[in-house]
């Protein structure tokens, strides 16, 4: 559908407010965990022994085209041009075209794609995964309609009957509509097991090329997947500067941007997939990113999907790509589409997470639940030396908790902002440095545990090779939480979570601390259960091990004998 030069110029996406992205929430949440921690001894006070849209269908969606608006009439003084043969069709009628990887179905009113199934991907029902939203296309047209930049040919070319010529091998389809004015041309052609194809438009009217864009609009991809929407975007790769640069459904909110420049490849993706063109000349082109307000094939209820239009020249040619964000396959087709798969900013761990998880499921355990399982082992044994000694840590804190408590209760009258409450925190430092305590120990084994958590995070939402990987026999999708009324794997690390809190010395020793940090697990579970059922799995593991990792250490490291500190006159009244 032809949309209005004014939409043209919207504010460009740096504009907008940006929200924080999921590695900066996750830290701040163990980052405040962790003041938690440090900072209760300081601040706890001691005791003696808390009604629906319905979507449009697509044939409603072109049962009634719409009228064509009357040519212009040819300015005074002015010849009209010459009449051009007619070409279109009588009915409209669909051509499907099938791959080793795809099934797509084209109909010639508008010359636009109706539906493109990847036949090797299933979705969350086990059938081959659908990438159009067939709901939107009412409000926001079939993937390939045009949207034209300025000057608007006289003929509705979205809605009009083209003519179908499927090539000899039935792996291409060419259309073409001419009305003895405007002629639009459209060419689909692709290989029998390839993920890229050939794409190509054409519209002119009279002697003069009609600027236009190739649009996917109404949203992208897998709309079952975990915060499907949110996972959304149009991209595009700048090589002068190296970087891809992504934008998101609220980049659009107040209307369509474009951003335009001589990009190696530029189109819209899901957490899973992408379809991104990839232009055949050098000249600069046009990206638009549109925020489309429509129902979806899941949901009656309508909500902002994702939207990109490519192209911006009278005659556009294109290599196409539209399937998994694999990385051997992107990195086959152009070494520049593998930074499609963002592993974030530990980017360094989550990498090696990923291909470690590839290694063990390949070569030992054949499912990847159970490679979950054993990565996570080998990663607390590596980490185990550094955990034993931030626990001995905790526990010379434990045998100082006399001489702490003490030290407080000689300030116990004075205020947070009373000079003396730093003599305090001094008396207490120099009691740890005396006995060769660091009081940050008692955070030691979250803080070693948060850059792994965030890499697994990661690893779980972008790789494909993830994306509806069994376990057990009630997980069903490492990707996405478990489908249960009551998800066990969460309750389970719950569990487990209460009694390695329990096991573990409170970082100062008091134990009216650890009863408070016994909370710690709840907030645990509220944030795990939602997550994917993979993450969880990780978590969980990492708790078992941990509470095997705890006998041991109590076990070989008794609770120290401290002998009493040498008085100091500093808390003397």
């Amino acid at each position: 559908m032809a949309d209005s030069p004014e939409s043209m110029n919207a504010p460009k996406p740096d504009g907008g407010k940006k929200e924080l992205p999921m590695e900066a929430r996750l830290l701040l949440a163990f980052g405040l965990m962790a003041l938690v921690l440090f900072l209760t001894p300081y601040f706890y006070k001691q005791q003696k022994p808390q009604e629906p849209l319905k979507p449009a269908t697509p044939a409603a969606a072109v049962q009634t085209p719409a009228k064509p608006e009357a040519p212009a009439p040819a300015p005074a003084g002015q010849e009209a041009a010459p009449a051009l043969p007619a070409a279109a069709a009588q009915k409209e009628e669909t051509f499907v075209l099938e791959t080793s990887v795809y099934k797509i179905v084209f109909s010639n009113r508008g010359a636009v794609v109706r539906s493109w199934i990847l036949k090797k991907y299933p979705d969350s029902e086990g059938k081959p995964l659908e990438l159009v939203n067939g709901a939107a296309a009412g409000k926001a047209g079939y993937p390939f309609s045009l949207v034209f930049k300025g000057r608007k040919p006289s003929a509705d070319l979205n809605s009009a009957l083209f003519v179908a010529k499927p090539s000899a091998d039935s792996l291409g389809v060419e259309y073409e509509f001419s009305d003895g004015k405007t002629v639009c041309r459209k060419s689909f052609q692709f290989a029998k097991n390839s993920y890229l194809g050939q794409i190509s438009s054409e519209v002119t009217e009279g002697d003069a090329a009609l600027p236009h864009l190739l649009a996917w609009r109404g949203g992208f991809g897998d709309a079952a997947v975990l915060n499907a929407v949110a996972g959304q975007n149009t991209l595009y790769f700048d090589a002068a500067s190296g970087k891809l640069t992504t934008n998101g459904i609220k980049t659009a909110k107040n209307g369509p941007v474009t951003t335009s420049g001589n990009y190696p490849f530029a189109g819209l993706e899901d957490k899973f997939f992408a379809a991104v063109f990839l232009p055949k000349s050098a000249a600069p082109f046009d990206l638009e990113t549109f925020s489309d307000t429509v129902a979806s094939v899941r949901a009656a209820a309508e909500e902002a999907q994702i939207g990109a239009a490519v192209g911006g020249s009278g005659t556009n040619r294109f290599s196409l790509f539209v399937g998994p964000k694999d990385l051997d396959l992107l990195r086959k087709l152009d070494p520049h589409l593998e930074q499609m798969v963002d592993f974030g900013w530990f980017w360094f761990i989550a990498k090696p997470l990923f291909l470690a998880l590839n290694w063990v499921h390949d070569h030992v355990a054949h499912n990847y639940g159970w490679a979950i399982i054993l990565v996570t082992v080998a990663i607390n044994t590596l980490l185990f030396p550094l955990k034993l000694t931030s626990l001995k840590s905790m526990k010379k804190m434990q045998a100082l908790q006399p001489q702490i408590a003490a030290i407080n209760a000689r300030y116990k009258n004075i205020g947070l902002r009373d000079p003396k409450k730093a003599d305090q925190n001094q008396e207490v430092m120099e009691l740890y440095k005396q006995h060769g305590v660091n009081p940050m120990g008692g955070c030691m084994p979250m803080i070693l545990q948060i850059p792994f958590f965030i890499a697994f995070y990661k690893v779980l939402s972008i790789a494909i090779e993830l994306r509806g990987a069994p376990w057990i026999w009630w997980v069903t999708d490492l990707s996405q939480p478990e489908h249960l009324a009551i998800r066990v794997l969460p309750v389970t690390m719950i569990g487990t979570q209460f009694i390695l809190q329990r096991m573990t010395p409170a970082a100062g020793g008091d134990p009216s601390q650890q009863k408070m940090m016994m909370l710690m697990p709840l907030f645990m579970g509220f944030m795990f259960y939602g997550v994917s059922s993979g993450l969880v799995l990780y978590w969980l593991t990492g708790n078992v091990i941990g509470i095997a990792q705890q006998l041991l250490i109590n076990r070989m490291t008794p609770a120290p004998v401290v002998a009493p500190p040498v008085k100091t006159q500093k808390g003397k009244k």
